[in-house]
Protein backbone atom coordinates (compact mmCIF):
# COMPACT_ATOMS: atom_id res chain seq x y z
CA UNK A 1 0.00 0.00 0.00
CA UNK A 2 1.16 3.40 -0.94
CA UNK A 3 1.53 6.29 2.03
CA UNK A 4 1.53 9.83 0.76
CA UNK A 5 2.03 12.25 4.50
CA UNK A 6 -0.92 14.43 4.49
CA UNK A 7 -0.94 17.39 6.71
CA UNK A 8 -3.63 19.08 8.33
CA UNK A 9 -4.30 22.45 6.08
CA UNK A 10 -2.62 25.41 8.53
CA UNK A 11 0.21 22.42 8.98
CA UNK A 12 0.48 21.99 5.17
CA UNK A 13 1.52 26.03 4.71
CA UNK A 14 3.97 25.91 7.12
CA UNK A 15 5.46 22.65 6.75
CA UNK A 16 5.58 21.32 3.10
CA UNK A 17 8.90 20.77 2.17
CA UNK A 18 9.90 23.46 -0.33
CA UNK A 19 11.93 22.89 -3.16
CA UNK A 20 13.50 25.02 -6.27
CA UNK A 21 13.19 24.60 -9.72
CA UNK A 22 14.10 26.09 -13.04
CA UNK A 23 12.56 26.65 -16.49
CA UNK A 24 15.44 26.29 -19.08
CA UNK A 25 14.44 28.45 -21.66
CA UNK A 26 15.42 29.97 -25.42
CA UNK A 27 14.02 31.63 -27.90
CA UNK A 28 13.86 29.35 -31.51
CA UNK A 29 12.54 30.69 -34.51
CA UNK A 30 10.45 33.53 -32.74
CA UNK A 31 9.02 30.78 -29.99
CA UNK A 32 9.75 30.60 -26.38
CA UNK A 33 11.71 27.19 -26.39
CA UNK A 34 11.78 24.95 -23.33
CA UNK A 35 14.17 22.22 -22.01
CA UNK A 36 12.28 19.78 -20.00
CA UNK A 37 14.30 16.51 -18.59
CA UNK A 38 13.07 12.78 -17.46
CA UNK A 39 12.41 11.93 -13.90
CA UNK A 40 15.24 9.38 -12.61
CA UNK A 41 11.92 7.09 -10.98
CA UNK A 42 9.04 7.10 -13.47
CA UNK A 43 10.26 8.90 -16.62
CA UNK A 44 8.17 11.72 -16.69
CA UNK A 45 8.70 15.26 -18.58
CA UNK A 46 9.74 17.59 -15.77
CA UNK A 47 11.84 20.94 -15.13
CA UNK A 48 15.27 20.67 -12.88
CA UNK A 49 14.46 21.00 -9.00
CA UNK A 50 15.50 19.65 -5.76
CA UNK A 51 16.35 20.57 -2.19
CA UNK A 52 17.56 24.03 -0.79
CA UNK A 53 21.29 24.59 -0.02
CA UNK A 54 23.75 25.87 2.88
CA UNK A 55 24.68 29.36 1.14
CA UNK A 56 22.44 29.37 -1.88
CA UNK A 57 19.82 31.58 -2.81
CA UNK A 58 16.83 29.94 -4.10
CA UNK A 59 17.50 31.02 -7.14
CA UNK A 60 20.84 29.64 -7.36
CA UNK A 61 20.18 26.35 -6.04
CA UNK A 62 17.73 26.32 -9.05
CA UNK A 63 20.80 27.26 -11.41
CA UNK A 64 22.97 24.52 -9.60
CA UNK A 65 20.09 21.96 -9.80
CA UNK A 66 19.39 22.78 -14.00
CA UNK A 67 23.27 22.12 -14.37
CA UNK A 68 23.30 18.87 -12.30
CA UNK A 69 19.95 17.24 -13.71
CA UNK A 70 20.63 18.90 -17.44
CA UNK A 71 24.05 20.16 -18.28
CA UNK A 72 22.08 23.76 -18.51
CA UNK A 73 24.05 27.14 -17.89
CA UNK A 74 22.82 30.51 -18.04
CA UNK A 75 21.47 33.17 -16.00
CA UNK A 76 18.44 32.41 -13.71
CA UNK A 77 15.92 35.75 -12.70
CA UNK A 78 16.47 36.36 -8.89
CA UNK A 79 12.62 36.56 -8.60
CA UNK A 80 10.25 33.37 -8.84
CA UNK A 81 7.72 33.47 -12.30
CA UNK A 82 5.58 31.04 -10.29
CA UNK A 83 5.07 27.71 -8.57
CA UNK A 84 3.88 24.10 -8.22
CA UNK A 85 3.31 21.31 -5.93
CA UNK A 86 3.70 17.97 -6.43
CA UNK A 87 4.26 14.43 -5.41
CA UNK A 88 7.61 13.46 -4.48
CA UNK A 89 8.38 9.58 -4.11
CA UNK A 90 10.46 8.80 -1.21
CA UNK A 91 10.73 4.68 -1.69
CA UNK A 92 7.99 2.75 -3.57
CA UNK A 93 5.66 2.96 -0.36
CA UNK A 94 5.99 6.50 0.92
CA UNK A 95 5.73 9.58 -0.38
CA UNK A 96 4.96 13.35 0.45
CA UNK A 97 3.98 16.78 -1.59
CA UNK A 98 6.31 19.47 -1.55
CA UNK A 99 6.08 22.57 -3.13
CA UNK A 100 8.05 23.98 -5.97
CA UNK A 101 9.31 27.64 -6.17
CA UNK A 102 10.18 28.01 -10.19
CA UNK A 103 12.78 30.36 -11.52
CA UNK A 104 13.26 31.23 -14.90
CA UNK A 105 17.04 30.44 -17.00
CA UNK A 106 17.73 31.72 -19.71
CA UNK A 107 20.30 28.90 -21.84
CA UNK A 108 23.39 30.07 -23.13
CA UNK A 109 24.90 26.62 -23.16
CA UNK A 110 23.98 22.50 -22.98
CA UNK A 111 26.99 20.72 -22.24
CA UNK A 112 26.60 16.80 -23.20
CA UNK A 113 28.81 16.49 -19.82
CA UNK A 114 26.96 16.85 -16.75
CA UNK A 115 26.52 14.91 -13.49
CA UNK A 116 22.94 12.84 -14.27
CA UNK A 117 23.69 12.70 -18.19
CA UNK A 118 23.40 8.84 -17.56
CA UNK A 119 20.35 9.10 -15.10
CA UNK A 120 17.67 11.09 -17.33
CA UNK A 121 17.04 12.25 -21.14
CA UNK A 122 16.11 15.86 -22.36
CA UNK A 123 14.44 17.71 -24.87
CA UNK A 124 13.11 20.83 -26.26
CA UNK A 125 9.53 21.47 -26.39
CA UNK A 126 7.62 24.93 -27.29
CA UNK A 127 6.35 26.44 -24.35
CA UNK A 128 2.83 25.01 -25.20
CA UNK A 129 3.90 21.39 -25.76
CA UNK A 130 5.84 21.31 -22.63
CA UNK A 131 2.91 21.95 -20.72
CA UNK A 132 0.92 19.52 -22.56
CA UNK A 133 4.12 17.30 -21.28
CA UNK A 134 4.38 17.81 -17.86
CA UNK A 135 1.34 16.46 -15.30
CA UNK A 136 1.21 18.71 -13.07
CA UNK A 137 -1.43 21.21 -14.12
CA UNK A 138 0.31 23.72 -11.74
CA UNK A 139 3.46 23.69 -13.77
CA UNK A 140 1.59 23.77 -16.79
CA UNK A 141 0.48 27.25 -16.08
CA UNK A 142 4.04 28.43 -15.21
CA UNK A 143 4.79 26.87 -19.02
CA UNK A 144 1.68 28.02 -20.87
CA UNK A 145 2.73 31.96 -19.33
CA UNK A 146 6.05 32.45 -20.77
CA UNK A 147 5.34 33.17 -24.17
CA UNK A 148 3.06 36.44 -22.19
CA UNK A 149 5.92 36.92 -20.30
CA UNK A 150 8.24 37.20 -22.49
CA UNK A 151 5.92 39.54 -24.98
CA UNK A 152 5.50 41.72 -21.50
CA UNK A 153 9.37 42.18 -21.36
CA UNK A 154 9.76 39.98 -17.86
CA UNK A 155 11.86 37.16 -19.78
CA UNK A 156 14.99 39.06 -21.16
CA UNK A 157 15.82 38.46 -24.99
CA UNK A 158 18.27 35.27 -25.38
CA UNK A 159 21.42 36.01 -26.84
CA UNK A 160 22.41 35.03 -30.06
CA UNK A 161 24.77 32.01 -29.21
CA UNK A 162 21.23 30.47 -27.93
CA UNK A 163 19.72 30.67 -31.20
CA UNK A 164 21.95 27.57 -32.33
CA UNK A 165 21.80 25.13 -28.86
CA UNK A 166 20.94 22.04 -30.03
Amino acid sequence: MNQTLKMTPDAALQHVPRQYGAVCWRMHRKKVEVLLITSRDTGRWVIPKGWPMDNRSPAQAARQEAWEEAGVRGEIAETAIGGFNYVKLLSPTRSCECAVEVFALRVSELLDKFPERKERRRKWFTAEKAARKVNEPQLRQVLLALNDQFAAGLLAPAPEQALALA
